[in-house]
């Protein structure tokens, strides 16, 4: 009897919320290891070029990104064929999640002027990290039928950012400001973002069941050997799954612009901004806010308006908060001249990151959603680990491309590529047939 992606049952409340527990727990590490806190600490007291405008931090920085990213890149579609034969995948997750919490434990004993010792650590536990978010998303087709996709993965998402403000909470109210005269108390945020990862995703690792089952290893094959096998059959299948490939072009334009600003944000808020202390706890409490506002919502809104167009309106919310940022200047003073106000340019940068925050979220669930309407089950991890490729090679490509650019245009100038790089992804995306990537996924099952 044939079985269509439309039979997919709906897993329990419970293992969908232990799966989205996750996202909540990860969180931790996206914004004070990669956002909020320690970019702002390497850069400003790690390396400390003041007297260059912090272009060598920032410039390291966007280096020990990229590498780590490049890493996912290299192993992990492998990782994802390998995991879809033995149905290993919760075992793969659990080695990710290790990985992260000790190495992100021992930033811890990275001081000033330790370089190298920083790059390092970053290198890891953002390699571990990232791999992780390819292995967790791989879960996501066997949790409900296609229609219910967009739902699901907006609420992991949208609890994700719930867990960042449970995180930031306890930094911002006990460990204070990434600065050298505070650097005592700050340099705790590696061990405390780890311990929070670790309890955090325990439910994940009670709850979420293994999908699928593992085949009988062939005579004198390995999981490698298998895993390299079953990648060079899927490449020789691109034809079938065309929409798909489209698709993660698209992803690598559009998450080139995403990983420069989460990355690069509140360097920007502290580099050009110049913002007080209390606008930037404000800017991280509204954007965590915002998206997770954005994800939930936008998640019910995928399932009925398609992943698709969903997809492209948050693209171009992020066009307009990129030009919103690097215009932010031009527009405080345009609103001051014209209604005789007297905004700061930090609360208008601030009402920006509302648009930013809207797009966040919502954009990166849309595309993890969207990637699993086009996935056959059996090729899940795999599917996704290509998922993962496009993400991470767009980590390198975007984050060393503004890296270069600002080290020779500066930050503020800089900016404006990745509006360019948001817009590519939308032309791009013109050329996706949402319902006709569907039916190849289904059609791939129908044959299996």
């Amino acid at each position: 009897m044939k079985k269509f992606r439309s039979d997919t049952p709906r897993a329990s409340k419970k293992e969908i919320f232990g799966w989205a527990m996750f996202d909540f727990a990860n969180q931790a590490y996206t914004l004070l290891i990669i956002t909020v806190i320690f970019p702002v600490l390497f850069t400003t007291v790690v390396v400390g070029d003041a007297e260059q405008d912090y272009r060598l931090g920032n410039l390291l920085w966007s280096v020990a990104l990229a590498i780590s990213y490049f890493l996912v890149v290299l192993s992990g579609p492998v990782f994802g064929a390998i995991m879809d034969y033995s149905a290993l995948k919760k075992k793969f997750l659990f080695y990710s999640y290790m990985l992260t919490i000790v190495s992100t434990t021992m930033l811890y004993f990275v001081e000033p002027g330790l370089v190298v010792l920083g790059v390092t650590l970053i290198v890891i536990s953002n390699f571990a990290y990232a791999i992780g978010e390819n292995f967790i998303a791989s879960f996501l087709p066997s949790l409900g039928p296609p229609k219910d996709l967009g739902k699901i993965s907006g609420f992991g998402w949208a609890l994700g950012y719930v867990g960042g403000l449970f995180a930031a909470g306890f930094v911002i109210l006990y460990l204070g400001e990434p600065t050298a005269d505070n650097y005592s108390r700050i340099r705790w945020v590696g061990p405390y973002a780890a311990l929070f990862f670790m309890l955090a995703a325990i439910p994940t690792f009670v709850w979420v069941k293994e999908p699928g089952a593992r085949k009988v290893l062939p005579k004198g094959e390995t999981f490698m050997s298998i895993g390299f096998k079953r990648l060079g059959d899927t490449i020789k299948m691109v034809g079938q799954f065309r929409d798909l490939m489209v698709f993660l072009i698209s992803v690598f334009f559009a998450m080139a612009g995403i990983y420069i600003i989460i990355s690069f944000a509140f360097i920007y808020g502290d580099q050009i901004v110049q913002w007080d202390e209390t606008v930037r706890v404000l800017m991280f409490v509204v954007v965590q806010i915002t998206a997770a506002i954005g994800a939930f919502s936008f998640g019910f809104i995928q399932d009925r308006i398609g992943a698709k167009v969903t997809y492209n309106i948050t693209l171009g919310l992020w066009f307009l908060g990129v030009i919103g940022i690097w215009a932010v200047t031009d527009i405080t003073n345009f609103l001051n001249n014209t209604f005789q106000t007297d905004f700061e340019v930090q609360y208008v940068f601030l009402y920006i990151g509302v648009i930013a925050g809207l797009s966040l979220g919502s954009s990166q669930s849309a595309s993890r959603a969207l990637v699993g309407l086009f996935t056959p089950e059996q090729k899940s991890a795999e599917f996704y680990g290509f998922w993962g490729l496009s993400n991470k090679i767009a980590g390198v490509f975007g984050i060393i491309g503004l890296g270069l650019l600002q080290a020779e245009f500066g930050l503020h100038q800089s900016v404006l590529f990745c509006a360019f790089l948001f817009i590519i992804a939308i032309v791009i995306c013109f050329f996706v047939n949402e319902k006709r990537g569907e039916l190849a996924a289904d059609d791939f099952q129908e044959q299996n």
